[in-house]
């Protein structure tokens, strides 16, 4: 017992009280019943600060019983320490000493009485690093055989005391007290790592669907980006990076019954619509012959504008015929086109063909069709040519 608080320290510790927390005199009690409250509520404080007070005193005074003495959740008492390895053998551990495997089937636990073991889980848990008094793998001989959870690795040179499930089990008819008390912390030891596994794997799930967003949002970026290099800023048409990937792609999946063709398409006079409307009016002009050459295109094919004045149409057509139908109808289209920019100025192409043949290449067709259109210009303006 903590040593009392004498009389003549309470003569001391009282008026201090009462110099603190002044309390109505008895006299004074006629002034009503607010106050009688008042005095109530006072002396109630100051004896709760007493009692406070005595008990500090006797804390401090007081020596810790072996009983009293409390463990981490996975350290065992002098008392459970002494009845485990009653019946467990002893063995010697080295620096690295592999003690079991993640996988392995588990048959005893552990008990430390010196060196360090560490347990690797894997899977983003943090390591756990057990010294004496520490016991490991305890689900053996509670639940019977199953597979270790974690690796087990001697970090320091000491000795290990390992419980078979048999003698576990003889433990729980010789002292079944203590062995109850152990499995009852063992188990709220083991139900507090799994609340933390979970929460460390939720964590893990949580960053993998953030850095999935992150992927997505960049996936999407980067296809922007990329779309945004194949097209052509003015018209919206793919530009000769397009039409390069395109040619690529429609190698490898040929349609059947159709041919791939190529239509070169040159504005007319288009340095005069500069010099006579400004680039304005000429800029009008590009986009207007560029929605006819998309308008012109199939669902297969590729309209592109290549640069300055010069469009071109990747085609899937039946023969010649349709090729040539297909330059007609577009030099129709604009032909027929008004812009109010241009005045009384009739906007008109000249086209030029050719069928992408194999062997060959982009390189060839596109030179096979870059001569029939300059023969077409050679014409003189609103006309065309298919290479044979």
């Amino acid at each position: 017992m903590g040593e009392m608080v004498s009389t003549p320290q309470k003569a001391k510790v009282l008026p201090w009280l009462f110099t603190v927390c002044p309390i109505e005199k008895p006299e004074f009690a006629d002034q009503g019943l607010a106050t009688a409250r008042q005095n109530l509520v006072t002396l109630k404080h100051l004896l709760d600060w007493f009692k406070a007070v005595i008990e500090l005193v006797r804390s401090k005074s007081r020596k810790p019983a072996a009983s009293q003495t409390s463990h981490l959740p996975s350290m065992l008492s002098d008392e459970e320490m002494q009845v485990l390895c009653s019946v467990a053998v002893s063995r010697a551990m080295l620096p690295g000493e592999e003690l079991f495997r993640r996988g392995d089937d588990a048959h005893s636990m552990y008990v430390i009485d010196t060196g360090e073991v560490r347990l690797s889980f894997d899977d983003g848990i943090v390591d756990k690093l057990l010294g004496p008094g520490h016991f490991f793998g305890e689900l053996s001989v509670f639940i019977g055989q199953h597979q270790r959870f974690a690796h087990a690795i001697a970090e320091a040179p000491g000795m290990l005391y390992e419980i078979t499930t048999d003698s576990f089990q003889g433990l729980l008819a010789s002292h079944p007290a203590i062995v109850a008390k152990f499995m009852q912390r063992s188990f709220t030891y083991l139900v507090a790592g799994e609340h933390q596994m979970m929460q460390s794997l939720r964590r893990r799930n949580e960053d993998l669907m953030q850095t999935l967003d992150t992927l997505r949002q960049t996936r999407s970026e980067l296809s922007v980006a990329q779309q945004l290099v194949r097209t052509d800023d003015l018209t919206g048409l793919a530009n000769r990076r397009g039409l390069y990937r395109y040619m690529d792609e429609v190698g490898r999946h040929p349609v059947a019954g159709k041919r791939l063709a190529l239509l070169l398409i040159d504005l007319d006079h288009f340095k005069q619509i500069n010099d006579r409307s400004g680039h304005l009016a000429g800029d009008a002009a590009l986009r207007a012959v560029a929605e006819e050459v998309r308008r012109m295109a199939g669902p297969m094919d590729l309209p592109c504008r290549l640069g300055g004045d010069e469009f071109a149409l990747v085609l899937q057509v039946a023969d010649s015929g349709e090729l040539s139908n297909r330059a007609l109808e577009l030099m129709a289209a604009v032909r027929g086109l008004r812009l109010p920019s241009l005045r009384e100025h009739t906007l008109s192409i000249c086209v030029g063909g050719a069928f992408c043949h194999d062997p060959g290449g982009w390189s060839h067709w596109y030179s096979l069709a870059d001569t029939a259109l300059y023969d077409a210009k050679k014409r003189g303006g609103g006309t065309w040519r298919v290479a044979e």
